[in-house]
């Protein structure tokens, strides 16, 4: 239920009124009486959904009965939505959007007005369950989790600790994604992975290897200042509904132009000034031809470049073999059109470029955002208000997810793997280094990057020679995490009947449960929503916000917190985990557990947002402005700071930096929320060139330098680029007399040896963070963002077809990488490339297939898809396909249909809607649905009611192999298909 602001005093006032009875009420007897739980629901799933009722509110609370709000924030999108809860006598009975709050002002999309019934829903999983010879059987959670640890360590002692993969997730809080990542440390492994893999890890790896930090740069309120707002793979208004306030309000006030590049018309595109249909994986084509216009008719930011930029003569020479007979070949995309929309950009500033994964899930992800990042550098279009990477993030703390070190490459906060990195957290956990060392089967596993989340079935099923890791993966700890959500399902229903166990964490029992035909060796534990646990959340733009728990779990589930605990426990190593963390009769603090991140997130800034002054932030959102989101400066509890104390927030938490608002910004002082780019790659590169000397040509040894040109934020004392801050480099220049005793005694105890090679990010005082800003100069220092990234395979972004490409005819000219082994598997992607060229699969399967988001549903689906409300909006599969392809096949809208694909002999049967959103030779579908296989309904298969009300073939049946060298990203977005009246 949603209730205007102005009806709170109202619903007060019935709550106490003198005609009701003043008598207490329990849950049971208020959920009873409410209608909140209606027994019709548990089958509900048997009804045809046309009989599904219109929703009615239950009555109002009875008098007498203890009414409280509470403030949490929405479990869908990145967003980053407040939602405040009436709770009555310990339910919640009530909801509204939070009008303070300078994200949603107010405003729900319908997920989110949707969210009290992930709490009170019926579908949800009560108690634990196993699978008996293919029956579900209830027992305790003292039995799960003994039962559970025991083959685990049975597994571990046979298998090694690799053989176990830790499945998480970004509906995980911050501090239950740090504990998932630091229990799989202490298990000794880096097989722990979560969504971001499959949405936006090549984000992460191509903005960090661009300018350092691998996040979104401004924020969604900032959007209001651009004067060019271009969307190339994203659909905000279907994947981040309230996001496109920001982005309308900002076109209709600025009159900015809106321009949107996507193969399908979506109703983002329906709001565009300028759309443009492109061909699925030309990303880097667009994008190079629009910087041939810019660069041919001078409209690249000379001085920017110049001055903080590294590699631009390369990017030349690159673009210049795109003209625009080549990118309409490519692309399809006309000379006049691309001309237009890069003068636009290039002139009409500042421009933003928002994208999510229309961009990022391709075997070229990486390569594609990097050229993105390079059309902003080139334009000037980094570091200022309105412009910047604006990168829609999916999950609700899928940023903060990653940020905390759930994945395979990266301890948290991204200090990466070496040794160094794991001295740094040991130091942090206050646990010896050679005992961590112990927990892995070797040291080179320990600084290896584990198996992606995309590529765990192929750790199960392929020879044990070719897993670069002591065995294959043998067991399967799922928390929170979709398998319909990644590409190539049958092979992944081979890898679940191949592992000796499975463990799925969840509200809902989701696919895992019922896709596989095993009998067998399948738990299944209750896990809590976020809603009924305390903990933070970091959206999109880097904020952290605070939710408090709303009401308690509901049935027998369990918040993260404490099924970490007693999984920590139950493997004997409880007493290191949570050594430093709170546990009062099994309840973990989280504020504990955040206070140990501060301790440790100096790399990143998490080290500045204390549970004190995020909750303060929660108690004042009005007073953070709309568009800078800063409150104001004599505010006694957050004066000056920015909402939700944006990562980088430097310091300890008494040291209150305000949060950095837009990264990379120079025309802010450090301390005030500025910033340069990162001095990460080193101070110059050597190169070797050949150069003309005495008339011949030599090939000689030359110094790039890579620091800034007299580019530097207000109020630095050094004007011009410099390095990362270390002691020595305080020393040498007189400022570690600036530190404290205190400080320097920290300082000095993290490297006894050698003090002075203490950096900014492994100093735990704060101090040289501290007397860095307090010089006006960043901590990690002022460097040149790379448009030449010489560590990834592609240096300079490359076009490369998609592995199932429609033309075949391009692939000679623009391959695929070779095959290689990446993250401990084998990457093929050259030979099924080859392979499919070689068999004329595209003449087989002429349709381009894609994927992608609808505003009823989330990610996998199995929460929405649970919901009586959002049920209603959204009941069918299906699949878009433009008129003239449905006329050729005798396809009618609304009919059934088969489509299959080019692997495995995958088929999925649904309904076609037929229509123009998608152009001829493409086909879209949505990648929310799961529960049916190849035209089987697994209803019977799930424990008994707590089935998703809709369910449907998921799109990942059909798509097909291909992944990302750098990151292991999949490639759902450009495959192939056939479509056929059913």
């Amino acid at each position: 239920m949603l209730f205007r602001k102005s009806e709170r005093r109202s619903r007060g006032q019935a709550a106490v009124a003198p005609c009701q009875p003043r008598t207490g009420i329990d849950r049971r007897t208020f959920l009873n009486r409410s209608g909140v739980t209606i027994g019709a629901l548990a089958v509900l799933g048997d009804l045809p959904l046309g009989c599904v009722r219109q929703a009615e509110a239950g009555p109002p609370p009875p008098a007498g009965a203890t009414v409280n709000t509470r403030k949490n924030i929405c479990t869908h999108c990145s967003v980053g939505c407040s939602v405040i809860a009436t709770v009555t006598n310990g339910v919640w009975t009530g909801q509204e959007p939070d009008y303070d709050s300078p994200i949603n002002r107010g405003s729900h999309c319908c997920k989110g007005a949707a969210v009290r019934d992930d709490v009170l829903s019926e579908r949800r999983l009560r108690y634990p369950v196993k699978l008996v010879d293919g029956r579900w059987t209830r027992l305790s959670w003292e039995q799960a989790i003994d039962e559970i640890g025991d083959k685990l360590i049975e597994i571990r002692e046979k298998s090694g600790p690799e053989s176990v993969y830790w499945l998480g997730s970004a509906k995980f809080t911050n501090e239950a994604a740090y504990l998932n990542r630091k229990l799989a440390a202490f298990w000794g492994t880096n097989n722990a992975d979560h969504q971001a893999r499959i949405c936006h890890s090549t984000t992460v790896t191509g903005v960090a290897n661009t300018w350092g930090y691998g996040a979104m740069t401004n924020s969604y309120n900032d959007i209001r200042n651009a004067k060019t707002i271009m969307v190339m793979g994203g659909n905000p208004a279907e994947a981040h509904p309230v996001s496109l306030q920001h982005i309308l309000e900002g076109k209709e006030l600025n009159r900015a132009n809106m321009i949107v590049i996507d193969p399908r018309m979506t109703r983002t595109a329906a709001h565009a000034t300028e759309y443009l249909r492109v061909r699925p994986g030309t990303h880097i084509a667009t994008i190079y031809g629009m910087l041939w216009h810019i660069f041919q008719n001078g409209w690249e930011d000379k001085e920017f470049i110049h001055q903080r930029s590294y590699g631009i003569d390369e990017i030349r020479k690159q673009v210049a073999k795109w003209t625009p007979r080549e990118v309409e070949r490519i692309t399809g995309l006309p000379e006049a059109q691309v001309s237009h929309v890069a003068e636009m950009f290039a002139k009409e500033k500042p421009a933003t470029l928002i994208w999510a994964m229309g961009q990022t899930q391709f075997s070229t992800g990486t390569a594609n955002v990097r050229a993105s990042c390079i059309l902003l550098l080139a334009t000037g279009n980094v570091g200022c208000p309105g412009g910047g990477a604006n990168i829609f993030r999916g999950h609700t703390n899928v940023q903060g997810a990653t940020d905390l070190g759930l994945d395979v490459t990266t301890l948290p906060l991204y200090y990466g793997l070496t040794q160094d990195a794991w001295q740094h957290w040991c130091r942090v956990w206050e646990i010896d280094y050679d005992w961590i060392a112990s927990r892995f089967a070797s040291k080179t596993l320990m600084e290896s990057p584990g198996i992606p989340s995309t590529r765990w079935f192929d750790a199960s099923l392929l020879p044990k020679d070719q897993v670069t890791q002591p065995d294959n993966v043998q067991a399967m700890f799922v928390m929170g995490h979709g398998v319909n959500t990644i590409t190539r399902m049958p092979e992944a229903k081979r890898g679940i009947e191949k592992l000796e166990l499975l463990v799925v964490c969840d509200p809902y029992p989701t696919a895992w449960s019922v896709l596989s035909e095993r009998k067998n060796g399948i738990y299944l534990l209750p896990a809590c929503t976020s809603f009924e646990m305390d903990g933070s959340r970091t959206a999109s733009n880097r904020s952290l916000q605070w939710g408090e728990k709303i009401v308690d779990p509901a049935f027998e589930s369990k918040n993260d917190y404490e099924t970490f605990y007693l999984l920590a426990r139950k493997l004997g190593f409880a007493d290191r985990m949570f050594k430093n963390i709170k546990v009062e009769n099994g309840a973990v603090s989280a504020e504990d557990i955040l206070r140990e991140i501060n301790r440790g997130g100096w790399s990143t800034g998490y080290c500045g947002q204390s549970p004190e002054r995020l909750k303060a932030h929660m108690r004042n959102q009005a007073k953070f402005d709309l568009v800078t989101l800063r409150a104001p400066k004599d505010d006694p509890e957050v004066g000056g700071d920015y909402y939700g104390l944006p990562w980088p927030c430097w310091g300890t938490p008494e040291y209150r930096h305000p949060g950095t608002p837009i990264l990379y910004n120079t025309n802010l002082p450090v301390s005030e929320g500025g910033g340069t780019f990162r001095a990460r790659f080193g101070v110059e590169r050597i190169v070797k060139r050949k150069v003309m000397e005495n008339g011949q040509e030599v090939e000689k040894e030359q110094h790039d330098n890579l620091l800034a040109e007299g580019s530097y934020s207000v109020g630095s004392e050094i004007k011009d680029g410099y390095p990362e801050f270390t002691l020595a480099v305080l020393k040498k220049l007189g400022w570690d007399k600036d530190l404290a005793r205190q400080e320097m005694e920290v300082i000095q105890r993290v490297n006894r040896a050698n003090p002075d090679a203490v950096s900014w990010a492994l100093d735990l005082s704060g101090g040289i963070q501290r007397v860095a800003i307090e010089h006006g100069c960043s901590p990690h220092g002022n460097g040149k963002a790379r448009m030449i990234a010489w560590n990834l395979p592609d240096p300079i972004p490359v076009h490369r077809e998609p592995i199932y490409t429609p033309r075949p005819d391009l692939v000679a000219d623009y391959p695929t990488l070779p095959d290689a082994r990446q993250f401990r598997v084998p990457n093929i992607g050259f030979s099924i490339q080859k392979a499919a060229v070689d068999k004329g699969i595209a003449k087989q399967f002429p349709l381009i297939l894609s994927s992608g988001r609808l505003v009823e549903y989330e990610g996998g689906g199995e929460e929405t898809r649970s919901s009586k409300w959002l049920a209603e909006l959204q009941q069918h599969m299906f699949v878009e396909i433009n008129p003239v392809d449905a006329g050729a096949r005798g396809i009618k809208d609304g009919r059934w249909v088969w489509v299959t694909g080019p692997e495995s002999n995958s088929r999925a049967r649904m309904k076609a809607v037929v229509t123009e959103r998608v152009g001829e030779g493409v086909a879209w579908m949505p990648f929310h649905f799961a529960g049916w296989y190849e035209g089987t309904d697994l209803r019977p298969k799930y424990p008994k009611g707590a089935d998703p009300i809709v369910l449907g073939e998921s799109v990942n049946t059909l798509t097909t192999y291909g992944y990302d060298p750098s990151t292991g990203m999949h490639e759902p977005k450009a495959t192939l298909c056939q479509i056929r009246a059913a």
